[in-house]
């Protein structure tokens, strides 16, 4: 069963973040070195700690599989775990063997002999990890650092988590200049949701603007889920022109088990791998609006099929996004499918750059254009935009593309960062798959959802209906009077909306008949978290005066409140995602959706100076009143970032303190 997602981890990063990097830059003060000195350092302990935790996973899953001889069961060996997408860790590299190195050790050589032994097990990160730079810092501030990130949170975090991790520390050091200023890390949702629509899924796979290398490592996870090795798949192949990105993308390839060819280069001049015309997939989330490209290098580069996009009076390409396009659909072979975020100016703009548009549009390859809202990156908070190419179009499609509006489409991680859940992002690929014809993957999707929810109202109503008994008896010892909850109603909706589900989900109609008690069953649960929350309101309100131990009672019978009320809103989440999909497309067959989705022809394009922004096309979506329970989920994001907040400005105003009376001595 497919479980909502890690949302609540991802909202509750914010104060681990900062006190992550609290203690790495405590290094600035308390060391000799400068930030672009233990940079690497700090990204090497993020490197060792995501290793481990891939690696414990792998491990247990393998264990059990592990043949045995003579009541001997033969050793892990590092070709068992890339089968699994891991890395293989000698006890010296496992963090639970860093972490617990007593108090006199020389932390610094055990973390260069832990690094040491990766390389001497994976030649492709031989001179890349980092080693020597452990001897610059101080054996005290190592096993702080080795604490830190022995956090309990980080210890079961997964690759979204150290995804999140990755790109925050790296944005910081860039605010130090630690680093390249540019993009390191494009937001997994992003890469998830391209990774969805393009399928890498055989053949060669290149980023000429790879960063740390995130775009192999979701098409890698991709292919993991249709059951097979991505290493015998593709082939992952990469441009970067910083050595230390480069550093960071071969780790973080590794750190999953992966390989890839990533050459230093600066794209525009260069073309290391000779792709040209030659690549499966190109995945990419190039630097924006560059206007530093000598014009006179390119203008006869044969990447640029469709001409120069415009030179400024200095001999520059007065705007690099077109080159990167044009890059981009030279290097996809005859059937080859491209991917890639883009600035949203590109889509609309005009003079040499319309008509290099103009002329791409014309060859019939550009496939869909998506709409992203602004706060989906830590160091953009402007909207984006993500193309997509498909050479291999069928005839039928050849003079359209599809637009689609997912501006409304997100889900709020804290107060300033926005994601799509994974269902937001299957439910907007499955526009796609209806554009395609592909409409049973739709009603499979739309029947996941179902029983999904179902799955979860299984749990959740006999969770509940247990809850509301204790907090009945508990009110009663506290001399209350509160109705009874009705718990009888609920459990027989959700019995006719298992009966309806019972005999599959394969059709449209199936699944259309499926849904409504489904949705009957949904505002039993919303009528549910209500009469829960009021009578807990009444119970806290009377236990805060009863004395420690029914007020300890109490809170934990709140405990048991906020795990219930989850589980009911569980049920309710999958049950909207089906509505969702439905509400929209009650056939199962691609129609204009007002302010979402509309398919347009390229006689249109050309009355629109062949712009290629959706929101030109889709119209305006009809206000929708919020739900409830997307309200409160608002402002459960609200309060958890206050909470935050404060606890930073108690600690700052703690600080301001402590040097105020340093300084009057």
């Amino acid at each position: 069963m497919t479980q909502a997602n890690p949302l609540n981890q991802l909202q509750n990063m914010k104060p681990i973040e900062d006190r992550l990097w609290e203690t790495a830059d405590g290094l600035r003060a308390n060391s000799n070195l400068a930030s672009n000195e233990y940079f690497l350092p700090v990204m090497g302990l993020i490197f060792l700690r995501h290793a481990f935790n891939r690696f414990k996973v792998v491990r247990d899953e393998i264990i059990p599989t592990l043949s045995s001889r003579g009541g001997k069961t033969r050793p892990l060996t590092k070709e068992d775990f890339a089968k699994k997408g891991s890395l293989f860790l000698q006890d010296k590299a496992t963090f639970d063997s860093l972490a617990s190195l007593p108090d006199g050790a020389d932390r610094a050589q055990a973390l260069i002999e832990a690094m040491e032994s990766i390389e001497s097990d994976y030649e492709t990160l031989a001179g890349i990890l980092p080693k020597q730079d452990y001897h610059q810092i101080d054996n005290d501030l190592l096993s702080g650092l080795l604490r830190t990130f022995n956090d309990p949170e980080l210890q079961k975090a997964g690759g979204d988590v150290f995804g999140r991790i990755y790109e925050y520390f790296l944005t910081k050091f860039a605010g130090q200049k630690a680093h390249d200023g540019g993009e390191f890390f494009t937001p997994v949702s992003l890469v998830q949701t391209i990774v969805n629509i393009i399928e890498p899924t055989r053949g060669d796979v290149l980023d000429p603007a790879c960063g740390s290398g995130g775009m192999f490592v979701q098409s890698a996870h991709f292919i993991e889920k249709i059951k097979e090795n991505p290493s015998t798949r593709v082939h992952f192949y990469g441009m970067e022109k910083n050595p230390t990105t480069i550093r960071l993308a071969k780790m973080n390839l590794a750190v999953h088990g992966l390989e890839g060819k990533i050459g230093k280069a600066i794209s525009y001049y260069e073309d290391p791998h000779e792709l040209l015309g030659k690549a499966d997939y190109v995945m990419a989330n190039p630097p924006f609006n560059v206007d530093e490209i000598d014009a006179e290098r390119i203008k006869n580069d044969p990447r640029l099929p469709f001409g120069l996009p415009g030179v400024n009076n200095r001999g520059k390409v007065s705007n690099g996004n077109y080159v990167w396009i044009s890059y981009f659909h030279s290097y996809l072979k005859e059937k080859g499918k491209a991917g890639f975020v883009m600035s949203s100016q590109a889509s609309s703009a005009r003079g040499d750059e319309a008509k290099v548009r103009r002329k791409l549009i014309e060859t019939g390859d550009v496939e869909a254009m998506f709409s992203i809202r602004g706060n989906f990156f830590y160091t953009r908070p402007v909207p984006c935009e993500l193309w997509f190419f498909n050479r291999a179009k069928p005839k039928a499609l050849k003079n359209k593309v599809l637009m689609i509006d997912a501006r409304h489409v997100y889900r709020k991680v804290n107060r300033t960062i926005m994601d799509f859940s994974p269902e937001q992002q299957l439910n907007l690929t499955s526009i796609v798959w209806l554009y395609r014809g592909e409409t049973e993957r739709f009603v499979e999707l739309v029947a996941n959802h179902i029983q999904n929810s179902l799955a979860m109202a299984k749990v959740a109503i006999p969770q509940s209906a247990g809850l509301t008994n204790k907090a009945v008896t508990f009110a009663k010892k506290l001399k209350l009077k509160v109705a009874p909850v009705d718990t009888d109603s609920i459990e027989s909706l959700f019995k006719k909306a298992s009966t309806a589900s019972v005999k599959g989900l394969e059709s449209i109609g199936a699944v259309n008949k499926a849904l409504t008690p489904i949705l009957a069953l949904d505002e039993a649960c919303h009528a549910q978290i209500k009469a829960i929350d009021e009578l807990f309101k009444q119970i806290m309100e009377v236990a805060d005066q009863q004395g420690r131990e029914v007020s300890r009672e109490a809170s934990e019978l709140d405990d048991a409140r906020k795990d219930a009320v989850e589980a009911l809103r569980q049920v309710r989440y999958f049950a909207h995602h089906a509505n969702w999909l439905l509400s929209r497309f009650p056939d199962a067959k691609l129609v204009d959706v007002a302010g979402l989705v509309k398919v347009v022809d390229h006689k249109e394009l050309a009355e629109n100076d062949w712009g290629l922004s959706p929101a030109r096309y889709v119209g305006v979506a009809p206000q929708v009143e919020e739900d409830e329970e997307d309200f409160g989920e608002s402002m459960r994001a609200i309060h958890a970032e206050l909470e935050t907040l404060h606890a930073e400005s108690v600690k700052l105003h703690k600080k301001i303190a402590r040097n105020f009376e340093e300084l009057l001595g």
